[in-house]
């Protein structure tokens, strides 16, 4: 009996690899072997990367807001524990956003925060006495 190679299924699987790795160099757009292993590779990278670029855009938001909140006289672990106090729930993507484009509001959020830090000193001193 003669072999089954299913032939025109296995044809149809490597030609879908072989175009998903269109625009890579040389042999791994072009031999299936080599577009199997350059396809896995990305797809990993896609999903590894995926979590990094939140992981950095997060960085790039805090470092923004540090910069901001120390132009206004403060740092940035005060701004945060002031804003829990103020009970002000804007992320920080948001406040980057906003420390960037609207520094009149930034500067009435920052003002809050201000003064959610001097009550809750108060208060711990009341507390203490």
């Amino acid at each position: 009996m003669p072999r089954a190679t299913n032939a025109p299924a296995s044809r149809e699987r490597r030609k879908r690899v072989v175009d998903a790795a269109r625009g890579y160099r040389g042999r791994r757009s072009k031999l299936f072997r080599y577009a199997k292993d350059a396809t896995m590779k990305a797809k990993y990278w896609a999903y590894r990367d995926r979590k990094t670029r939140k992981r950095t855009f997060r960085y790039l938001w805090i470092q923004r807001l540090n910069a901001a909140v120390r132009a206004q006289g403060m740092t940035y672990s005060r701004f945060a524990e002031g804003l829990k106090a103020a009970n002000i729930g804007l992320d920080r993507k948001i406040l980057s956003d906003l420390a960037i484009t609207d520094a009149v509001a930034f500067g009435a959020i920052v003002g809050q925060v201000k003064t959610a830090l001097e009550n809750k000193k108060n208060a711990k001193k009341e507390a203490a006495a």
